[in-house]
């Protein structure tokens, strides 16, 4: 019976590592980028038809929708970092769906502001965005670009 190693049953010896430090690097910096953006939204944000004092730490209230910048930067900062070779997204069909999901994901988040641009009040993040939720879906196709440049 052959000797198998314990590290084996996470590497796939034709495409490398599942797991890396890189991706998990990547991952957490995605994780606390939605994590970020929620928190600003559910705790600290003010509704803007209230005249209530902003909760949470007072430094997040004090950036107010500076918030929404950090927290896509990270999400999208995460992504990037995943688009590498050392990473299950960064080779082989990983590339591919990330890319793809970028694409679809940033064309998605466009074509619904547009459907509810004309009253974005009811849907969270979106209302407090405005305008700035085209940048936020073309940020998306541009992070799609970085998964492309790496497609074999």
């Amino acid at each position: 019976m052959p000797e198998s190693k314990p590290n084996q049953q996470f590497t796939d010896p034709a495409a490398g590592p599942l797991l890396s430090a890189r991706f998990l690097v990547s991952l957490v910096l995605m994780v606390l980028g939605v994590a970020w953006i929620l928190f600003y939204y559910l705790a600290v944000r003010v509704d803007p038809a209230s005249a209530a004092e902003p909760g949470g730490p007072a430094f997040m209230g004090d950036l107010g929708d500076w918030n929404y910048l950090i927290g896509f930067g990270l999400f999208f900062v995460g992504l990037m970092a995943s688009a590498h070779p050392k990473t299950p997204l960064g080779r082989g069909r990983g590339v591919v769906v990330g890319m793809l999901g970028c694409f679809v994901l940033g064309l998605l988040w466009i074509c619904t502001f547009y459907v509810i641009s004309d009253d974005v009040s009811g849907v969270p993040i979106f209302n407090d965005l405005g305008q700035k939720n085209l940048g936020v879906g073309i940020a998306f196709m541009a992070v799609g670009f970085t998964f492309a440049t790496k497609w074999e």
